[in-house]
């Protein structure tokens, strides 16, 4: 993974446990739409971090990951042509 990772957590201490060991950058998050300051997430970014390591931190601290913005959406399935026939005519 070369690119920025944004990981959440629920715990400012597990959030500058694992900013620590990936060298990233600890932020108060926030969820749209909260006004609460004390239920926000804590928000770890970092770079250049290996999948297989970030999902074992993720898995210890309790974490998980922001879907990535850029990323496009799942095409919808396709619609049938016509009315769906329950008895055969």
């Amino acid at each position: 993974m070369g690119d920025e990772v944004v990981a959440y957590f629920w715990e400012e201490d597990d959030a500058e446990a694992v900013a620590g060991l990936l060298r990233g950058e600890v932020r108060s998050g926030r969820f749209h739409g909260e006004d609460d300051d004390q239920d926000h997430p804590w928000v770890v970014v970092a770079r250049n971090v290996h999948p297989a390591g970030l999902e074992y931190l993720l898995n210890e601290y309790d974490g998980w990951l922001e879907p990535a913005e850029d990323e496009p959406a799942a095409a919808p399935p396709p619609l049938p042509t016509g009315p769906k026939r329950f008895k055969k005519t």
